[in-house]
């Protein structure tokens, strides 16, 4: 039985990284889609950008893996200042509006890698599967 825990033990961990990177996939849509997003619902400021944070884990099969460890506001990026008198959500003294603090190209890159590494996973399964079929083609 220890062999097939071990087979499956790959699988389990490139699953892991499947639901890490879709999350991260996930959340670097959100921040694109608030890119322009000057201010919140709770009446706290423009969008801050967020960011995923992988751990790695060990599950009780002895299998290990990547999960998301939190999803954490970039407090270290500044917002960007835009002068647009006109906006609604201008300062009305100096007629400077902060920008959400989302870099949209550092996304589209991240977004890509993101999905490299969801497709490199999704490969990983795909040949544990072809390995586990010729393995019962030898056992028969």
């Amino acid at each position: 039985m220890g062999g097939i825990n071990e087979l499956f033990g790959g699988m389990r961990a490139s699953s892991s990284a499947l639901s890490a990177e879709r999350t991260r996939i996930d959340v670097i849509a959100k921040n694109i889609a608030n890119a322009e997003s000057t201010s919140m619902p709770d009446g706290s400021g423009p969008y801050r950008r967020q960011v995923v944070n992988f751990a790695p884990f060990l599950d009780k099969a002895g299998s290990s893996g990547a999960r998301v460890g939190s999803i954490t506001s970039d407090n270290v990026t500044p917002f960007p200042v835009l002068h647009d008198p006109g906006h609604k959500d201008a300062d009305p003294a100096t007629g400077n509006v902060l920008m959400p603090n989302v870099n949209v190209v550092q996304e589209m890159a991240d977004l890509i890698l993101a999905m490299r590494s969801y497709e490199a996973n999704l490969n990983t399964q795909d040949n544990f599967v072809k390995m586990a079929e010729r393995a019962l083609r030898i056992a028969q």
